[in-house]
């Protein structure tokens, strides 16, 4: 009896770690806000609205690994980007290059307010999350 309690509280515990939220990259700098949606799955594939945004944003002199570029409303209103790229550079130099042209094009194109910051994700060719910006002051 002692054999089978014991064994049950291997999967036991799997599982609460699994529900915890728990991930072995908590607290990397790449995990700048827990307070905005976290990706659950990601896709290679822009939306239509994204891809048209994003070509209007190389045909203005933007990034041209840039392919997706979708706005929505974040917490409190704050503009959540979200950034689909060819390039699989997750540097910091070539994300903050990435991060001055886009945000200048989406408030002298689009007229986005960006006053309150703005919260970033930008997604690799294969899908996977390369970078997640908290710009908020």
């Amino acid at each position: 009896m002692r054999r089978i309690v014991g064994l049950a509280a291997i999967p036991f515990a799997a599982a609460l770690h699994l529900l915890s939220g728990c991930s072995s990259d908590a607290g990397t700098a790449r995990d700048h806000s827990t307070e905005f949606p976290q990706p659950t799955a990601t896709t290679t594939v822009a939306p239509g609205p994204a891809m048209r945004l994003a070509d209007h944003y190389r045909k203005s002199s933007g990034n041209t690994h840039v392919y997706g570029i979708q706005r929505a409303d974040g917490p409190a209103g704050v503009p959540l980007l979200t950034v689909w790229t060819h390039s699989p550079d997750d540097d910091a130099e070539p994300f903050d290059r990435l991060k001055v042209s886009l945000t200048d094009y989406l408030k002298r194109e689009k007229s986005v307010d960006l006053s309150k910051g703005y919260l970033m994700d930008v997604f690799g060719p294969d899908g996977g999350l390369q970078h997640r910006l908290d710009a908020r002051p």
